[in-house]
């Protein structure tokens, strides 16, 4: 992506890793092939009123609303840390304006101990106008564009599956100068509680995640691998290995481990053992050979093992 080659395939999700640090005394950390940092924003927020969480039968609904602790603190305390780390960082932005993308990604380039940019332009808390910036292509690949212009760094595009048609938004966001995709974020959902007759969730809506929205997701990599040149990051319910073959299968070059890490925080690294097993199994030498298999031949992606 971009000139930044990952040690191997299997990311841990934004918002669902922290800053890594919290991470290090459960899970050999150094041996993941990046890290997605917590959303960034400008200033540091402390996110929605609880309860902002639920487990649903196959899952969970949040809407933590991206609590940080800011760009400046990122900067000064967070990056200084993954500078020394062997595994790649891939700081996630969040912003309410394009002039807030902008200025995230201008001040991250350069910074020692970022290897990328996952920009979210599709959280539910961050709007424009009350609307996502990924629910249209053309405000998709407007940020997308900001963020290219004012940034070196490796750029991953993170989209929404709350949209009518993500295939023409991929589309936008890829010519508008993403180097890679990552599909998707949360499918916008509720919970309610019955005694109370309410909303569940402060927020009333949050994200749902988990091994629910796996096969939506699975679709929706399979679809965009075969429009797309650029690398698909499979997002949505992996929790072992199968699930994450599901996403090369699909066209993914990559996966991302999320909700799975609050279970058991060495899904990511198992899923690693698991895919080494299955590669020298099967007598596969290069992953490659492996990513969009389950597509007709003329709809495979061209694409290598780094995302």
């Amino acid at each position: 992506m971009h000139g930044l080659e990952l040690p191997n395939p299997v990311l841990v999700a934004s918002g669902t890793f922290g800053w890594g640090t919290e991470y290090q005394p459960l899970v050999d950390i150094q041996r993941l092939g990046a890290i997605c940092s917590k959303g960034i924003t400008v200033r540091p927020r402390d996110g929605n009123p609880t309860p902002r969480i639920a487990e649903t039968p196959a899952g969970m609904l949040n809407a933590i609303g991206l609590q940080n602790v800011g760009l400046r603190a990122v900067v000064q305390e967070k990056a200084p840390i993954w500078a020394r780390w062997h595994v790649p960082v891939i700081a996630n932005i969040s912003g309410e304006s394009v002039a807030e993308y902008e200025q995230l990604a201008g001040t991250l380039d350069g910074v020692p101990g970022i290897a990328g940019l996952e920009v979210n332009i599709s959280c539910p808390n961050v709007t424009d106008g009350g609307r996502l910036f990924a629910d249209t292509p053309k405000s998709a690949a407007t940020v997308t564009r900001a963020c290219r212009a004012v940034s070196s760094l490796p750029l991953m595009v993170k989209l929404s599956p709350n949209v009518g048609n993500i295939v023409e938004i991929a589309q936008a966001v890829e010519e508008a100068g993403a180097d890679c995709l990552s599909v998707a974020n949360t499918l916008l959902g509720m919970v309610i509680d019955v005694k109370a007759r309410k909303p569940y969730l402060a927020n009333r809506t949050g994200g749902l995640s988990g091994p629910a929205v796996r096969p939506v997701i699975v679709r929706m990599v399979y679809q965009i691998a075969s429009i797309v040149t650029i690398p698909v990051v499979g997002v949505g319910g992996v929790t072992c290995l199968e699930d994450a073959l599901q996403y090369l299968l699909a066209g993914a070059s990559a996966v991302q481990v999320g909700t799975a890490n609050f279970v058991n925080p060495r899904t990511a690294t198992e899923i690693i053992d698991g895919l080494e097993d299955y590669l020298t199994q099967q007598g596969i030498r290069d992953i490659a050979e492996i990513v969009g298999a389950a597509r007709p031949p003329a709809a495979r992606p061209a694409v290598s093992t780094t995302a």
